[in-house]
C-alpha cells in the first residue's frame, strides 16, 4: 500500500508584499504565494503614497515589486525570484493543489 501522507509544510513566514494593483510582475509574485498557499499582506504602492514611501525607505530603491519575508527585503523581484528564495530558504515544501 502506497504512503499517501505529505511532508508537512514549513511554518508560515511573515510576508509583506509591496505591489501594484494591476501589473504583470506583481501578479507573478501573487501567483507564487497562491502556489504555496501562503498568506501575505498585499500593500498597494500606487493608490497609497505612504505605502510607496515605506517601500522606498525599507528597500532603499524605488522599483517594484518588493517583498519582505521574515524581515528580509527582496527588492525589485520577479515571481520566479521569490519562488527560488522561498525554496532555497526552506520556507516552502510542496505546492498546494489547486
Amino acid at each position: 500500500m502506497a504512503d499517501t501522507t505529505q511532508a508537512p509544510q514549513a511554518a508560515q513566514p511573515t510576508i509583506v508584499a509591496y505591489l501594484k494593483p494591476v501589473c504583470g510582475w506583481s501578479n507573478g509574485v501573487r501567483a507564487v504565494f497562491r502556489k504555496y498557499g501562503l498568506e501575505f499582506e498585499d500593500k498597494d504602492i500606487i493608490n497609497d503614497r505612504a505605502v510607496y514611501s515605506e517601500m522606498v525607505r525599507k528597500s532603499g530603491q524605488p522599483l517594484s515589486p518588493c517583498v519582505e519575508i521574515n524581515g528580509e527585503m527582496l527588492a525589485d523581484v520577479s515571481g520566479p525570484e521569490v519562488d527560488q528564495y522561498l525554496v532555497e530558504k526552506g520556507l516552502v515544501k510542496t505546492p498546494v493543489a489547486v
